[in-house]
């Protein structure tokens, strides 16, 4: 950790914010990491739209390993969401106390489909 706060690794860089980006049977999974601002969000912007470029059925965001995230991440997610044609498709899983907590002060987690785990995010009706 730095002074600020800020994840690092053992170069002294921050965290890559995408851990991953795959496929799951008909859904595209996206794992983040560490601290989601305005710092790395054309990242997470990037594998996003990546994510939903072919449509596929559920995008799931698996938030995890997400110790923060700021109103530019969270704009990335709302942008992110518009791509797909049936928006319920795009899925939060597991994020933590302070990611979910950013969700339910902006209001997001009435917007978005967040479950506790990527298995029953798979599993979900869209």
């Amino acid at each position: 950790m730095t002074s600020e706060g800020d994840v690092v690794d053992s170069d002294g860089l921050r965290k890559d914010p995408v851990l991953g980006v795959e496929m799951q049977g008909d859904a595209c999974v996206v794992r983040l990491a560490g601290e989601l601002d305005l710092y790395n969000a054309p990242q997470v912007q990037d594998a996003l739209a990546h994510a939903c470029a072919d449509s596929p059925a559920r995008v799931v965001v698996d938030m995890s390993e997400v110790e923060f995230i700021d109103s530019t991440a969270l704009g990335v997610l709302i942008e992110a969401r518009t791509r797909l044609t049936n928006r319920r498709g795009f899925i939060l899983a597991a994020p933590g106390l302070e990611t979910r907590r950013a969700l339910e002060i902006s209001g997001l987690d009435r917007h978005f489909a967040v479950h506790d785990s990527v298995s029953e995010a798979l599993l979900a009706n869209v």
